[in-house]
């Protein structure tokens, strides 16, 4: 099934404001980098994108009354294989908005794309292009340009770990977006993806570097080994019993953010393996957006008063 036959609307770059839940694209024809000029078509699949044709982002806008001028862009997760757009993207986008938060989600190429020169950078470079458009746009959306974060998933919080702890700019094309900054505020990860090293989910770091990929490029993408004291404050949760991502990859990240002295709120919980969602998780695994929101305001992202419409 076309994805595009699910979206409301194709916007120009005009940076125009826009109802909620409509698709912005991020590049210009012809101008998006490191493609070969292939025209793919967009596929889901068992509620999965299973291929990106033209990358962009949903927007889920506040009410106006609500709004509290934080905003977040979410990478949703799938191994870097499949985005898995429902529990990894629009349910935590809706989440996002009944605490007064503008919320993106980011459908990004995926390194297995046909159409990619270079498999590694693709993701990337979607992620930072999709923080720069809703930077250029933050007064027209009412959002503070310091209070923009970035959320992820497993392999999706791979690449959110990724914009904030890889300071090089892979996404310029000559346009006026490049003068605005990437580097997302804040991260919330949840059960991500960190290191593709010793603990590394294997199958993201196949599908993201190749098999067999070189000592040199593992350690250029596992991220505990490039934050800094600019790597933004990071909310970090993970289960215990997680079969698929192992809890060490949270426990790396923030043992990192320790020794560089980066605020960091990490939580590991007894339970829900790999399926931490929105809600009707088990246990205290419940808890943890009640916990993100509280951090959000603690740390200063979120704003005790609304926006001004």
């Amino acid at each position: 099934m076309p994805l595009r036959l699910l979206l409301f609307c194709l916007l120009s770059l005009s940076f125009r404001p826009v109802m909620a839940q409509e698709f912005l694209p991020l590049w210009p024809k012809k101008k998006m980098p490191n493609s070969k000029g292939m025209k793919l078509e967009d596929k889901i699949e068992n509620e999965r994108i299973t291929q990106v044709g033209t990358p962009g982002m949903y927007a889920f806008f506040t009410s106006k009354e609500e709004n509290k001028g934080c905003a977040v862009l979410i990478c949703p997760p799938g191994g870097y294989q499949k985005l898995t757009y429902l529990v990894g993207g629009t349910q935590l986008a809706k989440w996002f908005n009944t605490i007064g938060v503008t919320a993106f989600v980011l459908n990004y190429r995926l390194p297995n794309s046909p159409d990619l020169k270079e498999r590694s950078i693709g993701p990337e470079q979607d992620a930072q292009r999709a923080m720069r458009l809703i930077r250029a746009n933050a007064g027209n959306w009412k959002l503070d340009r310091s209070r923009i974060g970035i959320m992820g998933s497993s392999a999706g919080g791979h690449l959110a770990a990724t914009l904030g702890t890889h300071p090089e700019d892979v996404s310029a094309i000559g346009d006026s977006l490049d003068k605005q900054p990437f580097a997302p505020n804040f991260m919330v990860l949840v059960s991500p993806v960190i290191t593709l090293g010793q603990y590394a989910h294997v199958g993201s770091r196949n599908a993201l570097l190749g098999e067999n990929a070189p000592p040199e490029l593992v350690a250029k993408f596992s991220n505990e080994l490039h934050v800094t004291a600019a790597t933004p404050p990071t909310f970090l949760a993970h289960a215990y019993n997680d079969p698929t991502v192992n809890q060490r990859n949270s426990l790396l990240f923030y043992q990192a953010l320790v020794e560089h002295n980066v605020p960091g709120s990490l939580h590991i919980f007894p339970q829900g393996a790999h399926a931490i969602a929105v809600r009707n998780n088990p246990g205290s695994a419940n808890q943890w957006t009640a916990l993100c929101e509280a951090w959000l305001l603690e740390m200063g992202f979120m704003n005790e008063k609304k926006q001004p419409n």
